[in-house]
């Protein structure tokens, strides 16, 4: 997979967090509601904000393995895990934690998920879940891996998928010509193949109800505004990277939009979506 450094994944983590749909959260605390404990496998974990977000909507008692490829997210993520944590001591399979009166065991494994998409292995999970995954993927690799979800019979709880165009705010001349180079863009490879991008969490409820799961899914957009400056101006940025190295837009038409949208008062709806996936019972 393309990397995303630590710096990316701090900066739109306040964005995940707020933007979750919080009925499905709910939804999610009330499966696992009767047990004491709970084993979660995380995919492409990078620094850990998925435990962040949903460590106080599982069990009292958490088991997690945070698989992702890259080492140095990898160790992003015990570190920030470990400054949120209200405390936390190193243990030879990770890091033990504590959290708003949860218990966390957390073990960090470098993996690699193009090549294997059911990295759990023999483990037996009692959830798998993802954020802002899927949506780099491919409709193969999805195919592939909603077959060894299905086989395994694991329920599935995923965030933050790419689910249709950004709107920017006032309007500009350039926004559909951004949008085109950006959406073509981001279908690139990342590592699994042509990424489903817009078309992911689609691609993933149709073929997870093909094989008899139950489907819940709910909205996650990000709104950004007067508080999202810096993010913003990350986003304008590398869209106008992204123009750039497709070559279908003028260079002066990406600068002049790039620095109108890095402007105060300019605001932008991402669309997302979240879903929780049960097996057939």
């Amino acid at each position: 997979m393309s990397g995303f450094s630590p710096g990316w994944l701090a900066l739109r983590e306040t964005a995940d967090h707020r933007s979750r749909n919080q009925a499905l959260l709910l939804k999610l605390a009330a499966r696992f509601a009767e047990r004491e404990d709970i084993l979660v496998v995380d995919l492409g974990a990078g620094a850990g904000s998925n435990l962040r977000a949903i460590a106080a909507a599982l069990p009292a008692r958490q088991h997690w393995i945070l698989f992702d490829h890259d080492p140095a997210l990898l160790t992003a993520a015990l570190e920030t895990i470990a400054q949120w944590a209200d405390s936390s001591r190193a243990v030879a399979t990770g890091l033990e934690a504590s959290s708003g009166g949860k218990s966390l065991l957390i073990e960090f494994r470098k993996a690699d998920l193009a090549a294997e998409p059911a990295v759990w292995g023999n483990i037996s999970p009692d959830l798998v879940t993802a954020a802002a995954l899927f949506d780099l993927v491919s409709e193969s690799w999805i195919e592939r891996f909603v077959a060894a979800l299905a086989r395994a019979r694991l329920p599935l709880y995923t965030a933050l998928n790419h689910d249709g165009v950004a709107e920017w705010a006032p309007p500009h001349p350039a926004d559909r010509q951004m949008t085109t180079a950006f959406e073509r863009h981001f279908s690139r490879d990342k590592g699994f193949g042509p990424s489903a991008g817009s078309r992911a969490s689609k691609l993933m409820a149709g073929k997870l109800a093909s094989v008899g799961y139950a489907i819940e899914r709910g909205r996650s957009d990000w709104r950004l505004g007067l508080t999202d400056q810096k993010l913003i101006t990350m986003l304008a940025e590398g869209w106008a990277g992204a123009a750039r190295e497709n070559g279908e837009v003028p260079a002066a038409a990406i600068t002049e939009w790039c620095t109108s949208r890095k402007a105060a008062g300019v605001t932008c709806l991402v669309r997302h979506e979240d879903f929780l996936a049960s097996p057939p019972r």
